[in-house]
Formats: C-alpha cells, structure tokens, sequence
C-alpha cells in the first residue's frame, strides 16, 4: 500500500465508516432488505449491521476483495445478478462517479429495487471542487484499483437524474461530518450528500 493509501487509511477511513453508517441508519426505514452495490470490503455495511440488526444487507461489487466483512458477489459494472424487485432497499455508496453511465446505473438499480434508493456522492461546487474531490477519489481508491473517471455532477445534474428516473426524496443530508476538523472544512460540507429516495410510482401510490 502507498504511503498515501496508509495516511487516508489511518486518518480518515474509520471514521468515514463510522459516520456513513451512523447517518445510513438513521434514514434506512425498519426490516428491510438491502443491496449495496459497489460495496468494496463492506466494512460500511458490517457496521451498519451492527446499528441495525433489523436489516439483511448483501453486497455486490466490481472488483473483489481477498478480504471481507461480508459475504460479496460479482458483478460486471452494468447488470445486477439478481431479479427485479429483489431488495427494499438498494443504495450506492460513492459509486455513481466511478462510472461513465450513472442513469444507466441508477436504472438497473432501481429494477432490483422494490421500494427506495439510497445514493450517497459527491456534489460538483464550490471553489477548486474538481480538485479536492480527483484527490479524496485519488487518495482512497488508488490502490484498489478502481476505476476514477472522476465524473462528479452538479447540482442540476443531480436534479435531473432525479426527475428522469421519478425519485421522489424522503430524506437529504447535506452536512456528514466524515472528516474531522480542518479537513472537513476542506473537503466535506457542501461536496457530499445523502439521500434516500423513494420510487415514483411507490410514492404515488402510498398517497
């Protein structure tokens, strides 16, 4: 591992766990079945288990770890190896800007979702936004070997996919805390976000 690689491991990596997995449970609706796509070693997920037992989460991902914290599957960046409607839930946890394709994605994911959809990314803005999110990418990835195209969205992009795909949003959280302090004045506030959307034709139907 790069010396990089160690100082993001040692300095932000636990705790970026912690805190992706204090907010998911708190906007993750009870008894539900998860899918975490792009899951990467599921430590997220295992310590989301941990906060809540009430959940089944599985995950899938393109590169396979030697070691994980849950039991993974394969997948090929495109199709997911399950039938549609197989998950409650089905969220993507700093993935969408791993791809070229994030509506194409996102669809494939909403076909295996019943209900909701949980997106955590990155937000495009703010001054040298594209250089302090290619670094974060750079520092926590690099030596996984994962694919960084950096495609990051804007504000608008979001909004956007979220009116092709008809998500309604049940749940936003802007302000994460993943960093400590001076680094998450540098690198958190407004560059992330988590979201929990519902399908649209589920919410209609509810109303």
């Amino acid at each position: 591992m790069s010396l990089l690689g160690d100082c993001h491991r040692s300095l932000i990596f636990d705790r970026r766990v912690q805190r992706l997995s204090e907010l998911l449970s708190q906007i993750i609706p009870r008894e539900c079945s998860v899918l975490d796509v792009g899951c990467g070693d599921g430590k997220v997920a295992w310590s989301l288990l941990k906060r809540r037992p009430d959940l089944r989460i599985e995950g899938v991902d393109v590169l396979m770890r030697k070691r994980t914290w849950l039991p993974v599957k394969s997948f090929d960046g495109k199709t997911l190896p399950d039938v549609g409607s197989s998950f409650d839930v089905v969220m993507l946890i700093d993935v969408l800007h791993h791809t070229l394709d994030p509506l194409a994605l996102l669809r494939e994911a909403l076909r295996v979702s019943c209900r909701w959809l949980i997106i955590k990314d990155h937000v495009l803005q703010g001054f040298a936004a594209g250089l302090k999110l290619r670094f974060m990418d750079y520092a926590g990835n690099s030596d996984h070997g994962v694919a960084m195209p950096y495609n990051y969205l804007t504000e608008k992009q979001w909004e956007e996919l979220e009116r092709i795909l008809g998500l309604r949003t049940e749940a936003k959280v802007r302000d994460l805390g993943l960093y400590r302090w001076p680094v998450d004045r540098i690198f958190g506030s407004s560059l992330h976000f988590i979201s929990l959307y519902e399908k649209r034709s589920q919410a209609d139907h509810s109303l």
